[in-house]
């Protein structure tokens, strides 16, 4: 038996680090003292897998994420999160996004939870800034809200754990939901609604988590169902890596002007390339809107959400475009940079077929009253 598959301690038996160890076998040494539960040697085993990360090959790399995902549930606090940062390289760098996605996410929602309670106890114990994890003490942070009337279901120490975390959860996160494979995994198993109602109720100001909520509700392979109401035509198209409606608007008038399917004037070539895939060389390029986007039920559908906004009918995510109240631009590009977006047309419908649905639409409300 190799040294890598023998690292596993004995009794009170610590094992001591190599001094040139592989990554794999430095991952081995950690997994041994996590399953002993030897929870105050975990930052000192934990420190090596980080050192030999940059100079360890690809293939170990994507074979160390898996396994390093599966240490997270027993990790003690701190360590975990740190220990999540490397599955995020790891996954970076090729490992399985999937197998490494439901640790992962898991401690995201624990540390969305834990912050959350700091905040909520921090107002309680007299408000006034919170806690800079720069700056400030967590010990001092603990010892204002430790409050066992308060904080029996939650820990004071797991709520300041997480506020001085969260950070790395986020990057930990946005690494893993940056592969499609693993946003429809989350999604599917309903992870990523869990997360985002934990990120809308979230009132911290120190994180910034508007990114990842928008990179976790990214639809891939998403089929739309497009209605132009002043021409009575409809069009079935396919979404993928989408981050915001404005680039879903963009790509629209790509498609549909700029193919000759719709009347209107197309889009630069070079906006509609910032909304796909182009790298922005630091001119400011505008987008012009070509459509109001409504639902089926009439309520306006707004440039600065996401495409998961859009309802579906009958299963399908059905937009309704009806004439521009009034114009509108915005710079071109992704709201997440990252992300390649795409947006193809896969056929027309017939001119039965689409009055039949649009028989089934309400019209926009007007603009007087969507601004009241």
């Amino acid at each position: 038996m190799s040294t890598e598959q023998n690292a596993q301690p004995t009794g009170d038996h610590v094992p001591s680090r190599r001094q040139q160890p592989t990554l794999l076998g430095a991952v081995a040494e950690l997994e041994a003292v996590v399953a002993a539960g030897y929870d105050e040697h975990v930052g000192r085993f934990l420190g090596p897998v980080g050192a030999l990360f940059g100079s360890a090959g690809v293939a170990e790399r994507q074979a160390a994420g898996p396994r390093l995902a599966a240490l997270l549930p027993d990790a003690p606090p701190f360590p975990r999160a740190h220990l999540a940062m490397v599955v995020g390289a790891c996954v970076e760098s090729g490992a399985d996004p999937v197998a490494c996605s439901g640790p992962v996410l898991a401690g995201l929602r624990g540390a969305l939870t834990g912050a959350q309670r700091l905040v909520e106890h921090w107002a309680r114990t007299g408000g006034g800034p919170l806690p800079d994890r720069e700056e400030d003490d967590p010990a001092g942070a603990h010892a204002r809200i430790a409050d066992p009337a308060h904080l029996a279901e939650w820990p004071a120490h797991l709520a300041v754990v997480a506020w001085w975390t969260l950070h790395l959860w986020q990057q930990a996160a946005w690494a893993v939901y940056a592969h499609a494979p693993a946003r429809t995994e989350a999604r599917s198993s309903g992870v990523t609604e869990v997360l985002l109602e934990l990120i809308g109720r979230y009132q911290g100001g120190r994180h910034d988590l508007e990114g990842l909520a928008h990179l976790a509700q990214v639809l891939d392979d998403e089929p739309l169902l497009v209605l132009d109401r002043p021409t009575g035509t409809g069009y079935l198209l396919r979404m993928s890596g989408l981050s915001d409606t404005f680039q879903l608007h963009t790509l629209l008038a790509d498609v549909l002007i700029g193919g000759g399917h719709l009347p209107g004037a197309p889009q630069d070539p070079e906006v509609v390339a910032l909304a796909r895939t182009g790298v922005p060389d630091g001119r400011r390029l505008i987008a012009t809107g070509a459509f109001n986007l409504v639902a089926p039920d009439g309520s306006w559908l707004w440039n600065e959400g996401t495409p998961g906004d859009i309802p579906a009918l009958d299963g399908v995510r059905t937009l309704v475009l009806e004439p521009l109240p009034y114009e509108r631009s915005w710079s071109a590009g992704r709201f997440i940079q990252e992300l390649p977006g795409d947006l193809r047309l896969e056929r027309v419908l017939d001119r039965a077929e689409a009055a039949r649905l649009l028989a089934r639409t309400v019209p926009g409300v007007p603009a007087a009253q969507a601004f009241r």
